[in-house]
């Protein structure tokens, strides 16, 4: 029973096999006739036909027949097609558009289409055959920030957080440092910050004002006192010794001149402690 059994699998097995194998080489011939032309590669088929393509700058006004070739006229206005082809139209030239932050770098012609290129302050997007198609504007960097990487034709602006103690507009390539008022010797009246500098007050002047004040005003006392006392001692030595004329007058003198020479000394000391 087994043996019987398994002879009558086989021949249904066998029939299977041979309809899948039908199934498949009928697939593989349109699969094949519809990838594969009959015509040469300088030629496109049309109506059972293999016709010579037209040069680029050209398209297809006739096609071809068993009698004649293709009939090829140039493209004309804003159109053109830059291969061989066997199309009936030509494709239109593509425009520069600077809303897209685009401009023209080749005029279009009949064989080759427009080549466009970017504005300044845009970068690329989508670039084409030695050209671009779209654009986008550089990132403006904010304040607090700093241009790490200016942007060109085909890259973005790249930004960065300044360091601290330093601030930026965000329009330079690098980071100012906040200025040190103290170093100056002059208050600080608001911190610098990432986007503005420290403000520094103004030096105040009042104590060495009323030091240089105080200063003349002792050095006026001094003077006065100087003279006063002249005027008390040269009468007092006149009387005790009772010299002559001449030698009181000499006396005096010699006197003045010593005293001036210490009110001198006196006074540029007295003016450096006051200061």
């Amino acid at each position: 029973m087994a043996t019987s059994q398994t002879l009558e699998i086989f021949p249904s097995m066998d029939l299977d096999m041979m309809f899948y194998q039908a199934i498949c080489a009928v697939f593989l011939m349109i699969l094949k006739s519809t990838l594969c032309s009959p015509c040469d590669r300088a030629e496109y088929e049309t109506n059972g036909e293999c016709c010579p393509m037209c040069s680029p700058g050209t398209r297809v006004y006739r096609h071809c027949t068993e009698f004649t070739s293709t009939s090829c006229v140039p493209c004309i206005g804003a159109t053109f097609t830059n291969r061989p082809n066997g199309l009936s139209y030509c494709f239109p030239c593509a425009v520069c558009d600077q809303g897209l932050g685009l401009k023209t770098m080749t005029e279009c012609t009949a064989s080759s289409d427009t080549v466009c290129g970017v504005l300044e302050g845009n970068y690329c997007t989508d670039p084409y055959e030695g050209g671009c198609r779209a654009a986008r504007k550089h990132t403006t960097c904010k304040p607090g920030d700093f241009i790490k990487h200016p942007g060109t034709d085909s890259t973005d602006t790249e930004c960065e957080i300044c360091p601290e103690n330093s601030f930026s507009s965000g329009s330079s390539t690098s980071c100012t440092p906040h200025t040190d008022c103290q170093s100056k010797g002059l208050p600080t009246v608001k911190p610098g910050d990432s986007v503005s500098d420290s403000q520094c007050g103004e030096k105040n002047w009042a104590p060495l004002i009323v030091g240089i004040v105080l200063g003349i005003i002792l050095v006026l006392l001094l003077v006065g006192g100087v003279k006063l006392y002249k005027s008390r001692v040269c009468p007092k030595k006149n009387n005790s010794s009772k010299p002559g004329p001449l030698q009181q007058d000499q006396e005096c003198q010699l006197q003045q001149s010593e005293e001036s020479e210490v009110v001198q000394k006196q006074i540029p000391a007295q003016i450096l402690i006051n200061c």
